[in-house]
């Protein structure tokens, strides 16, 4: 699987991209007033860039007080557009890494996958999309 990092606004559907929009690029807005951090983004499958409705992407990050709990855990079934979104506090840097999200993502026909999402010191909010490769 091929895996690549862009920090562009504008893509081209490639197996494995996760492009990241945190404060290095457009920031997405709160649907709400948030005091921690929100990741928002979408699930589509390769080559087609269609969204990918019935995908679960599960989250979890570490608490506060440094280690991982059920409250800093999520797991999303996306909808028609594939987008989802997950608001938590901004979790701790660990043992030297930088603050982080772990994702993982499934969707029967497609190869599961797994990324971390890193936050920029003091970022509020970012973006991801993420593109599945069929597993058939």
């Amino acid at each position: 699987m091929i895996r690549k990092l862009a920090l562009a606004a504008s893509i081209t559907c490639a197996a494995g991209l996760v492009v990241g929009l945190g404060s290095a690029g457009k920031q997405t807005s709160a649907r709400r007033p948030s005091r921690g951090h929100v990741l928002t983004g979408r699930v589509l499958g390769y080559p087609d860039c269609a969204p990918l409705k019935g995908a679960v992407v599960d989250f979890w990050q570490e608490s506060p007080n440094g280690s991982y709990e059920r409250r800093g855990q999520a797991s999303v079934v996306v909808g028609r557009t594939a987008a989802f979104r997950f608001e938590g506090p901004p979790p701790p840097s660990e043992g030297g890494r930088p603050s982080h999200i772990h994702i993982r993502v499934t969707a029967a026909g497609y190869a599961d996958f797994v990324t971390t999402y890193f936050l920029r010191p003091g970022e509020r909010s970012g973006r991801i999309t993420i593109v599945l490769v069929s597993g058939l």
